[in-house]
């Protein structure tokens, strides 16, 4: 057989990447299948981010794999911890040999004639082509390239140093530096204690305050229950305690907003005062929507009370040669400017997608259940939820294609392709996300898919909902359109 054509081709060696190679060695053994991975090692953000105090902004035992469980004693874990998390679950599978590293997937054409997805990918040694029949997307939902970087007026008269956190210098010496933090979001909440300890001062200026979510590092229950039971058994118990509490709390912000509200900003009155809390800690839209900021072990409030850190919540008029310059005059002087500004949506990792020479318009095109396109045959994505673990949906996704490839062989099918009902024609347009307003949604939202207002066109983000419907539903639910499609085999290797 030819050695750039299989069955299943997963692009992303990341947490989505190599849970999915996972799920379909022990589901679909028979199944040939390639992981393309861009860059020169596995682990996608966790390999990729580097700066100080990374971590988690999910608890791990909803955030790591429903089949491997996580045994650390931290809820709350460094990127380091979760890295090899994932390359232990690689090793112990033996994913490693099914990944083609340094492989940046360009462009993937799909022939109805042939039945097959064709990829382009670049490589130091050239571009290549691979053929597959079914094309599994883990490539996350933001660019690796570069984060969102707002134009700065002045910026190119800054004398210090201004640092993106995606691209964080390996070299950078921050001892004994003033240092500002534009952002107030799970990197910027990150950030301020991680480097508190070693500046003259860190200050994270925001616009606007966000909510602030305190939970200790450690879940004492979990590490109870770890204790006394069997390994499996604790984490399956645990996993579901935090899967119906996050969702009751998600809930609540829906429901009771105000009570939430004065929950979450309860918390923080335990450990700041009360003008610090109003000035730059009291958002004025409601909890969840936008993300929640997680801090374990109140540790940005506890660097903050230490002097070493403070917050500005103000608007940049514009960057001088010592600092920034904000709209009511005061001029903050720093060393280093961190751009905590976000991530740069991508859909499918901005790979181009054509469908028998016609290149897909995503924002034309309607979501099946939030994983495939209609008229799009043989793609399935994985996208996780906006309001729980990332991996909670990564999981099910994955589950269902291992489904849904056993179906197909069952019926000696291999083509599948979602298409609209007679009572699909004409139906609203929702957007991919609905009752969520962070920036690197909201800077994406006309590009992205559609979802619709009925099954199964919508987008869900409730994971107890949708596992249950996603595991009762059957697969051939007249939606999916199933065909056969003789397949040759390249008569030569493409690479």
């Amino acid at each position: 057989m030819n050695k750039n054509h299989v069955d299943v081709l997963i692009v992303g060696a990341g947490l989505s990447g190599i849970g999915a190679a996972c799920h379909l060695k022990d589901k679909c053994p028979d199944k040939s299948f390639v992981i393309l991975e861009g860059r020169k090692s596995m682990g996608g953000t966790w390999d990729l981010f580097r700066y100080p105090g990374i971590r988690s902004d999910s608890d791990m035992y909803t955030f790591s794999y429903s089949f491997k469980p996580w045994e650390s004693e931290k809820a709350i874990a460094e990127g380091d911890l979760i890295l090899k998390y994932i390359k232990d679950t690689a090793a112990e599978h033996n994913i490693d040999q099914h990944i083609r590293y340094e492989h940046k997937v360009t462009r993937c054409e799909w022939s109805t004639g042939r039945g097959t997805w064709v990829l382009s990918a670049t490589t130091p040694d050239g571009p290549v082509e691979l053929t597959c029949n079914m094309l599994l997307m883990c490539a996350g939902y933001y660019s690796y390239k570069a984060g969102y970087e707002p134009e700065f007026k002045g910026a190119e008269s800054f004398q210090g140093h201004i640092i993106h956190p995606q691209k964080w210098p390996e070299d950078l010496d921050y001892s004994g530096k003033k240092v500002v933090v534009i952002g107030s979001g799970a990197t910027a909440v990150t950030l301020i204690p991680a480097m508190a300890d070693k500046v003259e001062h860190i200050t994270m200026l925001q616009r606007s305050p966000t909510y602030m979510a305190i939970r200790p590092s450690e879940d004492g229950v979990a590490n109870f229950l770890r204790r006394i039971l069997p390994t499996k058994t604790a984490y399956n118990l645990i996993r579901w305690k935090n899967v119906i509490y996050g969702r009751l709390v998600y809930n609540k912000t829906r429901t009771k907003p105000e009570d939430v509200k004065t929950q979450l900003l309860d918390m923080i009155r335990e450990e700041i005062d009360e003008e610090t809390i109003s000035k730059h800690f009291t958002p004025t839209y409601n909890p969840w929507d936008q993300r929640l900021c997680l801090v374990p072990d109140a540790d940005l409030f506890h660097a903050l009370n230490s002097g070493k850190a403070s917050v500005v919540t103000n608007h940049i008029s514009h960057f001088s040669e010592n600092g920034i310059v904000l709209q009511d005059g005061q001029e903050l002087e720093t060393d280093i400017i961190i751009t905590a500004t976000g991530l740069q949506m991508e859909v499918l990792g901005g790979i181009e997608v054509v469908v028998d020479g016609e290149s897909t318009d995503y924002s034309k095109v309607f979501t099946y259940s939030g994983f495939m396109f209609s008229n799009v045959p043989n793609l399935v994505t994985v996208f996780g939820y906006i309001n729980a673990s990332w991996t909670l949906r990564s999981d099910l996704i994955q589950e269902w294609f291992c489904r849904l490839l056993n179906h197909m062989d069952e019926h000696g099918q291999n083509v599948v392709v979602p298409r609209f009902r007679p009572q699909d024609e004409g139906m609203e347009e929702l957007p991919y996300i609905s009752d969520f307003s962070s920036g690197y949604i909201a800077r994406m939202v006309e590009q992205l898919p559609k979802q619709g207002p009925h099954e199964p066109w919508v987008n869900q983000q409730d994971f107890i909902a949708e596992r249950r419907k996603i595991r009762n539903r059957p697969i051939d639910d007249g939606v999916l359109q199933f065909s056969s499609v003789a397949q040759p085999v390249p008569e030569k290797e493409l690479a």
